[in-house]
């Protein structure tokens, strides 16, 4: 069970109008308001106020699909059967409008790609560091059997790692404009 202490709906899902429908149910209602007080089973919730024992049980599967009602304990009964104790979600319920996708839920959705991207510049760098050694090396020994220990050679090589996690990120950057742009129109 979720420890959310909000229950966050947005208009336009289908969740809504779950939740508008188990609200507006009476017996629902009278669970709610019951299980405010204190936790109960399906049985005695059934016998403190007055409602057949199947309308309980079916108003409980509705309350508990809502994320309004919990049901974290229970206990045997004498025919060996879990017995639930049910009990308030204690959440606030948060209407949204319109939708609730914003900045934070965006830069998590590029997470994974930024950390490939991390990891391919590292992997780049190391490579080409590696290739860069190996073949400095190899030309020096070269330059040393030909001309001696009196020249020493130094080439510049290009950092593709730099080149790479530059690129990457600028198109990165690209898409989320573009994206914001036409969530805002």
């Amino acid at each position: 069970m979720s420890k959310e202490s909000f229950l966050l709906v947005n208009l336009k899902e289908d969740k809504a109008k779950e939740l508008a429908q188990v609200i507006s149910n009476k017996s629902c209602r009278k669970i709610l308001e019951y299980l405010s007080e204190k936790e109960a089973t399906e049985t005695e919730l059934a016998k403190k106020l007055e409602l057949p024992l199947s309308t309980v049980h079916y108003n409980l599967r509705h309350l508990l699909e809502a994320g309004l009602v919990a049901a974290e304990e229970f206990h045997y009964s004498e025919k060996g059967k879990e017995v639930n104790h049910y009990k308030l979600a204690n959440k606030y319920v948060i209407i949204a409008p319109k939708s609730t996708f914003g900045l934070k839920e965006k830069l998590k959705s590029i997470l994974p790609v930024a950390i490939i991207i991390s990891v391919t510049a590292g992997i780049i760098h190391f490579f080409s560091r590696q290739t860069a050694i190996f073949g400095a090396a190899k030309l020096e020994r070269a330059v040393m059997e030909t001309a001696g220990p009196a020249i020493q050679v130094a080439q510049p090589q290009p950092n593709f790692a730099l080149w790479f996690l530059i690129g990457a990120l600028t198109a990165l950057a690209i898409y989320l404009i573009i994206d914001y742009i036409r969530k805002k129109k």
